[in-house]
């Protein structure tokens, strides 16, 4: 399987061409004034939580960004034998001003519609199934770009602060984190640090005490880096990664590193290099990345008791702490099609819950005291454990499904599991 970061390398270079907003794509960020939840999850730790990686990177024509089917098409077109998702969003609680209807029909003629992640409305909704569920929050991706392409910026500031808005006003909490996919030496400096420093003079970001919902641990706001020390050609070196790792903890912040699934032994999917294992005990927490690693329950089994159970301990020697990733299956024929990737439906099958079972049970088993749960959102490559729906556009692009399970069925699953870490943690 190929690494993760290749769609975002696949999938950005769409975002250049987009038509040019307001001039200042930072002009609509600032510090929060709207409300916070009377009851709302506890902010100061990651111990006890499962959060979820919260893409927020889909937008569709109509919308109002003039981006029209971001992450949605492939190969500039959204219809039908022309898709980049694998699962599709259950809109049937989607009020009108949410629905973007496509070219796609449902087995009864009827149009398909999908969400934007630009839409407040629909965050704000998304938030609302987070509490509704119990799950405690998100860790939101941003993929930064050069203030060059505005349209870009704009569509993750607006993203942004829709998160932010929705975590306060629904109670959850939530974090930025940083992918370096795609970037280089040059660009963490002109781009990423560039980009920090301005989230950080907008909206104080992390500091802010009106934004009671932002996420800290050990004392410090969190920040989070993905993408560190994988070993398939990446254009940016350890050296510089270190140096954003620090620049990150001088400015106040405990840093959370994504890391490859092999990094305690700097093999197959790591790069042989001890210099990471410098880096991630500069950092606060690592989260070995996962998703692509094993494929069936006895596989996400072994995992645990070969890699997470040294690698806590290998922590618990170096005073870092430890974030395992789990995921509920992998999904990624429509996003591939067409690029020379092998890809079917359905490529890390579900089994109706039981492979995501099976990894809750091991992490928590192994010692996990804090999960993230990849993704809230992902449709790109079937790793959504929102509502997505068994009632798919049928025609020239196929479509997984939930397995004809309810379409809340990951949610209220993510749900139980984290009532079961943070009572663990109690007892």
């Amino acid at each position: 399987m190929k690494p993760y970061y290749l769609i975002i390398l696949l999938l950005l270079a769409k975002i250049s061409h987009a038509q040019e907003p307001q001039e200042d794509p930072y002009a609509l960020l600032s510090p929060y004034h709207g409300v916070t939840a009377e009851q709302y999850v506890e902010n100061e730790s990651l111990f006890g939580k499962i959060l979820c990686g919260y893409q927020g990177w889909f937008s569709a024509d109509g919308d109002g960004s003039g981006r029209k089917w971001v992450h949605y098409n492939s190969q500039g077109k959204f219809e039908p034998g022309f898709a980049a998702i694998d699962l599709w969003p259950d809109m049937s609680e989607m009020d009108e001003d949410e629905r973007y209807v496509t070219a796609f029909r449902h087995e009864d003629g009827t149009p398909a519609s999908v969400f934007s992640s630009q839409n407040p409305k629909t965050v704000r909704r998304h938030f609302d199934w987070m509490r509704e569920y119990g799950l405690d929050g998100v860790f939101l991706q941003r993929f930064p770009t050069s203030e060059r392409n505005r349209a870009g910026l704009e569509m993750l500031n607006r993203v942004l602060s829709n998160v932010q808005t929705s975590a306060n006003e629904t109670g959850r909490c939530w974090a930025l984190m940083y992918d370096l996919s795609g970037q280089s030496d040059e660009s963490i400096s002109t781009v990423v640090m560039a980009d920090w420093k301005k989230l950080r003079e907008k909206t104080n970001l992390g500091k802010d005490e009106n934004d009671r919902a932002y996420l800290r641990h050990h004392g410090r706001p969190v920040v989070a880096v993905w993408g560190i020390g994988f070993s398939d050609r990446r254009r940016y070196s350890l050296e510089k990664c270190l140096e954003l790792v620090k620049f990150l903890r001088d400015d106040g912040f405990a840093v959370m590193i994504g890391v490859p699934a092999y990094w305690r032994e700097l093999r197959e999917d790591a790069l042989p290099d001890p210099l990471l294992h410098e880096i991630i005990q500069t950092a606060d927490i690592v989260s070995p990345w996962t998703v692509g690693r094993y494929a069936t329950p006895a596989d996400a089994a072994h995992y645990a008791n070969t890699q997470v159970k040294p690698d806590l301990a290998w922590c618990q020697e170096h005073g870092t702490d430890y974030m395992p990733v789990v995921f509920p299956g992998f999904s990624w024929q429509n996003l591939m099609k067409g690029r020379g990737v092998s890809a079917h439906l359905n490529q890390i099958p579900r089994r109706q819950g039981e492979f995501l079972e099976t990894q809750y049970r091991e992490a928590i088993s192994a010692g996990a005291t804090m999960i993230y749960q990849a993704m809230f959102d992902e449709i790109d490559e079937g790793t959504a454990i929102f509502k997505c729906t068994n009632d798919v556009p049928v025609g020239e692009s196929r479509f997984a499904t939930y397995e004809g399970l309810p379409s809340d069925f990951y949610l209220k699953m993510v749900g139980e599991w984290t009532k079961v870490l943070k009572q663990g943690l109690r007892d």
